[in-house]
């Protein structure tokens, strides 16, 4: 497998590519899980242990570790939570400005927390693709933000969430271009499964419910899609490029 990409045209590789975007996420899970491409995030604790969450990398973060594996035949290494934010209590029922959002202490049901990004935002902020996006872009860089600089970050990405919706997203993506007709479903099974299954073992992958992406959207809260976290290039802009601190 390694290198296949070296094995077809210009115009296939093009096409093998573009196509892989029609992928939904069943069949991208099951064609890493059969050659071991990690796409499950894992948290470090402090006394040394490993463990994989049930959190998992977005569609972008994933398709570019397939891509790389199709290029080099390497499986790549998965996006690790480090020890120093990772807290296993939940957060105070009364959180202040200064306190810092730890790993999971993101969640709609700590409502002090909830309640305070309202109050920051000036009863704007909900949760959301932007806002679990946001979170894990800055656990998976190594930084546990205050409620205050958070607040601030998802202000400004809250104005930008159009950038989460990337190629990757197929559905959403020829819904904007008005290509999402009728016959999509079909479209997306074709191109889903025409080089990966042409041209690798990856014959046996069972489409999924076509539209994936559609349905996580219509469950989220925000306009933008319900993406999954990751720290692909293509999503939300560094920490450091937003204010106060970092920057659904």
């Amino acid at each position: 497998m390694a290198n296949m990409l070296s094995q077809l045209t210009s115009a296939e590789q093009v096409r093998l590519l573009e196509e892989m975007n029609y992928m939904n996420l069943e069949e991208i899970r099951a064609f890493c899980a059969a050659r071991a491409i990690p796409f499950r995030i894992v948290v470090e604790y402090s006394n040394g242990q490993v463990k994989a969450t049930k959190d998992t990398d977005r569609k972008p973060m994933v398709l570019a570790r397939v891509r790389h594996y199709l290029a080099t035949g390497e499986v790549g290494r998965p996006t690790r939570i480090p020890a120093a934010i990772v807290r296993e209590d939940a957060p105070p029922q009364r959180p202040g400005v200064r306190d810092r959002l730890y790993y999971r202490w993101y969640a709609k049901e700590f409502d002090g927390v909830m309640r305070l990004l309202r109050d920051l935002t000036g009863g704007r902020f909900k949760d959301g693709a932007v806002a679990r996006v946001l979170a894990m872009e800055f656990w998976t860089g190594g930084e546990a933000p205050t409620l205050e600089a958070f607040a601030c970050a998802w202000t400004q990405a809250k104005a930008e969430q159009h950038r989460l919706l990337t190629p990757e997203y197929a559905y959403l993506t020829d819904l904007q271009h008005q290509r999402a007709d009728a016959d999509w479903k079909v479209v997306r099974i074709a191109k889903a499964r025409s080089h990966l299954s042409e041209r690798d073992e990856s014959r046996g992958l069972t489409p999924a419910r076509a539209g994936m992406e559609a349905e996580e959207a219509a469950a989220g809260t925000d306009a933008a899609p319900q993406l999954e976290a990751s720290t692909s290039p293509a999503s939300l802009p560094t920490p450091r490029a937003r204010a106060p601190r970092r920057l659904d």
